[in-house]
């Protein structure tokens, strides 16, 4: 799936009205790079240079720790955006973002991004709802990873992810889900043993199936105990 930057707009940013010709003006001030298969958008610990949605292709984020242990966080599909808090703060970012395969990005510099907080109505509720979204979704997984039980991780972090928007319904039928196992079991702080083994059991119960980078899920994971 590609989109076009309006398109984009208009996923991401429900709330924004466009008065006559605004649209033409924020147009002018956005950019689009194109990154090749294997490419790094920017490394663990960069400054952020803008807020960045994919257009087309699809980035993953991950962080690595002391010992050179990576772990993927997420990969960031085309009709989403990424490196919001990095570049709102100016502080460095928590993770490296490298394109997973041909991959088109809009570019949200400094001086759009500027234009846009104060001539656009609805561009910074919008911002001010993903980060309260995105924050409240970390205290529950936090919360879960100290005192809940690795299945119910893996649901709540399944259940998170639909929230986000990363879940496709098809009608009364089943849900699409563009998710890896490595990003599952680090949402939910397991290993990828411990996703796999889940997984595995949702499957034989006949909840999910699993696809290259993806889930089709016909009934949403419960914990036994729940």
């Amino acid at each position: 799936m590609a989109f076009d930057a309006r398109a984009l707009f208009d996923l991401n940013f429900p709330d924004i009205t466009w008065r006559d010709g605004q649209w033409a003006q924020a147009e002018s001030r956005l950019r689009t790079r194109k990154l090749a298969a294997g490419t790094t958008l920017f490394a663990q610990g960069d400054a952020t240079p803008a807020l960045f949605g994919v257009l087309a292709g699809c980035i993953e984020s991950r962080f690595s720790n002391a010992q050179g242990q990576t772990s993927v966080v997420e990969n960031v599909e085309a009709g989403r955006t990424f490196g919001l808090a990095s570049f709102v703060t100016a502080l460095p970012s928590t993770y490296e973002a490298l394109a997973l395969e041909p991959t088109r990005l809009l570019v949200i510099g400094p001086a759009a991004y500027a234009w846009l907080m104060d001539e656009v109505p609805g561009f910074a509720r919008a911002l001010m709802r993903e980060f309260a979204r995105r924050y409240d979704g970390t205290l529950k997984l936090l919360e879960a990873a100290r005192h809940r039980g690795a299945e119910e991780r893996l649901c709540l972090a399944l259940q998170h992810l639909r929230r986000e928007g990363r879940a496709t319904p098809a009608g009364a039928g089943p849900w699409t889900m563009q998710l890896t196992q490595s990003e599952l079991a680090t949402r939910a702080n397991v290993s990828r043993q411990t996703a796999n083994e889940w997984l595995a059991q949702w499957a034989a119960r006949g909840w999910i199936a699993r696809r290259y980078r993806g889930l089709v899920i016909a009934r949403w994971p419960t914990p036994a105990n729940a």
